[in-house]
């Protein structure tokens, strides 16, 4: 019977994902009930952690085995670089384009990477 190396490390980055997806829904849900202004500034600080740590989790879990272990590493390096990449273009987009409020924006980032680092802990312990 074979067994896929990386299947734990792939149901752990979906549940952290799934728990950032939530803490993002509720953070904007409480903006717009309280400061609707800055909807915008919180949708795009969630989003811009999200869609880039998403990918990156994609990235990484490609491959697994020691066998593998250049493709592992390349494709650890390769998705820092697309998600530093992506976490940049959402910022310029959102300051650039939006003119967000950037205490709400990096406030929104800061929440959702701090659900994301709470919820490995806790999986991780639960499991």
């Amino acid at each position: 019977m074979q067994t896929h190396l990386a299947a734990d490390g792939k149901s752990l980055a979906l549940k952290g994902v799934l728990v950032q997806i939530l803490t993002g829904i509720g953070i904007i849900i409480l903006t717009a009930l309280f400061w609707s202004a800055y909807v915008i500034a919180v949708v795009f600080g969630v989003l811009s952690f999200i869609i880039p740590h998403s990918i990156f989790a994609y990235w990484v879990f490609r491959y697994a085995g020691a066998t593998k272990n250049q493709e592992v590493a390349r494709s650890l390096s390769q998705g820092m670089k697309i998600k530093l990449a992506l976490t940049t273009l959402f910022f310029v987009i959102a300051f650039a384009q939006f003119g967000t409020h950037p205490l709400f924006l990096l406030g929104a980032y800061a929440i959702t990477m701090v659900s994301q680092w709470a919820a490995m802990f806790f999986l991780r312990h639960s499991a």
